[in-house]
């Protein structure tokens, strides 16, 4: 059974009137109630310590590591390449500066 009455909350307060789709705040759209926020690139005091301590595990352990990685599974160590590398890579110029269009069948077949 359905009644006309507004929802009360706990504390007795009723809840905001939704009914035109428009969600109620205090901030428009687009403005954040922390402005500075946090500056970036800073990092939390765990995320430091975190990855300190796997820097010094790293100087420690990581060129036998590497080389165990790559001796017994190198899938993984081709996956670790793979993660570690840019996303874009600008090849440079290997010796050729023009197009494929542009060259002989001689240069072609040397490249």
């Amino acid at each position: 059974m359905m009644t006309d009455q507004q929802p009360i909350r706990a504390n007795g307060a009723p809840f905001p009137d939704n009914t035109e789709g428009q969600q109620v705040s205090r901030w428009q759209p687009g403005q954040s109630g922390n402005p500075n926020g946090r500056p970036k690139g800073s990092r939390n005091r765990i995320s430091e310590a975190a990855l300190k301590a796997l820097a010094d595990d790293f100087d420690a352990h990581g060129v036998a590591v590497i080389e165990k990685v790559r001796a017994e599974r190198p899938h993984d160590y081709l996956k670790i390449i793979v993660a570690v590398l840019p996303k874009r890579m600008e090849l440079e110029d290997a010796g050729l500066s023009r197009r494929a269009a542009d060259l002989s069948d001689d240069e072609l077949a040397l490249s």
